[in-house]
């Protein structure tokens, strides 16, 4: 049987793509190697990061402000840092930062009205 092996990446729409990918390159530090897009080495992921696929049922509010049907999450090296640059270059912060043992969460929504998750791993121990 063929198998999926990761997430090879985010599409969706924006009124306009450049503006908003510039503007998660000033604030959170994707890499600037093109205006349209941004790819992740492996390498630059935390040892205990993971990438998740996991959908919600229809009814989730989790996605809530926003009213789009989907929800990215980013890792970061700093989430105060992060919701910091974030909060300055224009997005709207939104609930308070939580904690679990697998690591730190915070939220925001983007100049579109996308919401986005923010997860700062636990370090490996």
């Amino acid at each position: 049987m063929a198998k999926a092996l990761g997430i090879g990446g985010i599409f969706f729409k924006s009124k306009d793509p450049q503006a908003l990918m510039a503007w998660y390159q000033a604030c959170l530090g994707l890499p600037a190697e093109a205006k349209e897009y941004a790819s992740f080495a492996p390498a630059t992921m935390p040892s205990n990061g993971a990438t998740v696929f996991s959908p919600f049922k229809s009814t989730t509010s989790y996605f809530a402000p926003s009213k789009r049907e989907f929800m990215i999450n980013f890792i970061v090296d700093d989430l105060d840092g992060a919701l910091k640059q974030v909060a300055d270059g224009g997005g709207t912060l939104v609930g308070d930062v939580q904690s679990f043992d697998y690591g730190r969460f915070g939220w925001f929504i983007d100049p579109d009205g996308n919401k986005v998750e923010l997860w700062q791993p636990t370090a490996a121990e």
